[in-house]
């Protein structure tokens, strides 16, 4: 079995389901985790939050990534269309930053599924719990390699595992509804106001990542039609399976000073006892699972798609060819993922989302410029409304990119312009490695 090299291709695998499963695991994976903003904003902001963030954040990003996607549909995605738009240095910052975001993000999740598995398994070591993490990242690397299409309805698979206990959640609660879930509106450690400016800056994280999966566009059949529908069928079960469990879970159950991340197994145990406890634990180790392997494929794409272009180690740009993927960008990443598993990273959530906001306004800002510059450029599906509606498209969340990013804090902040500026000195580093200056 060859390993493959530049003669070898990319294959269009990824159909309809396939797509929609990577952008479900790409932006949320379920409403685990999200258990936090009840008792940190009060029941009915939480509510309002979960509910007025998709409209105002997800949908504006989702339309100008429906309009991209359906006009360059190319592998890489973002980093493809800030190229054309600003040429190879922000091409690469963005590409970097957002390879670099993801060693803090998708590191998370093996050390979240041995977690989980803790609740079967309490006795775990610090060592076995590492060695479970590895474990873990490797089995679905390996997967990765194999191909898009096995990771493709792989997360099809675990999205439907994921979100059936939810469902159950939501089907015996309805049954047992006795507490107005949005009462109180808020926890009082803050006004209103004051409330929903930090609550949309937190919950907007469990809306994000509509243009991760941009990334393998080239690896997706017919993505001019199939991404743009992929976005529309996503983001209403996304709003669904966060609104619906925290609702009928607040209904049937009350406490919601005691929710706290993790707290929805034992909400559910609550509701309908300890199968539906330990089901819903279940469906929160396989969500962990659909993150990462959703997330390793998406993000290994970066380096890929910035080695084809001559900005890293030709290496990094190899296909397999028997499997038609990048396998050198997988394995690369999966080795950097597996190094930072072995810490904790909680603390740096702010300074994940600080990144992505950065990327994402460069993105924004791509899309201007090339409604701008190219106004030949064939669109078969634009954002509605001209030339105000790709405005308000990209001013909504754009505000709540620089919301986030304002409300970071000193420390994170700086950390994250330390991290930023890594982006302008390995364009360098390479530049000069190179010989030349892209």
């Amino acid at each position: 079995m060859t390993a493959g090299g530049p003669a070898a291709s990319l294959r269009r695998e990824l159909g309809l389901l396939p797509i929609a499963a990577v952008i479900f695991f790409n932006v949320s994976g379920g409403p685990y985790g999200i258990e936090d903003a009840v008792s940190s904003f009060g029941p009915g902001l939480a509510l309002l939050l979960l509910i007025l963030t998709p409209l105002v954040w997800s949908l504006p990003v989702t339309l100008v990534m429906a309009e991209l996607s359906s006009s360059l549909p190319d592998e890489g995605g973002y980093v493809t269309w800030v190229r054309r738009a600003f040429g190879p240095f922000w091409a690469f910052q963005v590409g970097w930053w957002s390879w670099v975001d993801s060693f803090i993000d998708i590191a998370v999740y093996p050390a979240l599924f041995t977690q989980y598995l803790s609740h079967w398994l309490p006795g775990m070591t610090p060592l076995a719990r590492w060695l479970i993490a590895l474990a873990f990242i490797w089995i679905l690397t390996g997967l990765n390699i194999r191909g898009v299409s096995v990771v493709g309805w792989g997360a099809v698979g675990l999205s439907v595992l994921a979100l059936a206990p939810i469902v159950a959640l939501v089907v015996v609660g309805l049954g047992r509804l006795q507490f107005a879930p949005w009462e109180p509106l808020a926890a009082g450690r803050t006004s209103l106001a004051e409330g929903l400016g930090l609550g949309l800056a937190v919950v907007m994280w469990n809306y994000s990542g509509w243009d991760t999966p941009t990334t393998v566009l080239g690896e997706t059949r017919n993505p001019e039609r199939a991404f743009r529908r992929a976005l529309a069928l996503t983001l209403p079960v996304i709003t669904l399976a966060y609104v619906l469990p925290v609702g009928v879970g607040l209904s049937a159950a009350g406490g919601w000073r005691e929710w706290d991340t993790g707290a929805l197994p034992r909400i559910g145990a609550q509701i309908g006892g300890p199968w539906l406890g330990g089901w819903i634990t279940l469906g929160a180790a396989l969500s962990a699972a659909g993150l990462f392997l959703s997330l390793l494929l998406t993000n290994s794409r970066l380096p890929f798609v910035l080695a084809q272009a001559g900005q890293m180690p030709s290496a990094v740009a190899r296909v397999h060819a028997r499997y038609g993927t990048p396998w050198v960008a997988v394995v690369l990443s999966s080795v950097i993922y597996s190094a930072f598993a072995v810490f904790s990273f909680k603390e740096l959530v702010i300074l994940d989302n600080w990144l992505y906001s950065l990327s994402l306004l460069l993105e924004l800002a791509a899309f201007l410029a090339l409604r701008r510059r190219e106004p030949g450029l064939v669109r078969p599906w634009r954002v509605p409304g001209g030339r105000t509606g790709a405005r308000v498209a990209v001013a909504l969340p754009g505000a709540l990119a620089l919301l986030a990013m304002a409300t970071a804090g000193l420390l994170n902040t700086g950390v994250a312009v330390a991290v930023a500026l890594t982006g302008p000195l390995a364009y360098l580093w390479i530049s000069r490695a190179s010989g030349s200056r892209r």
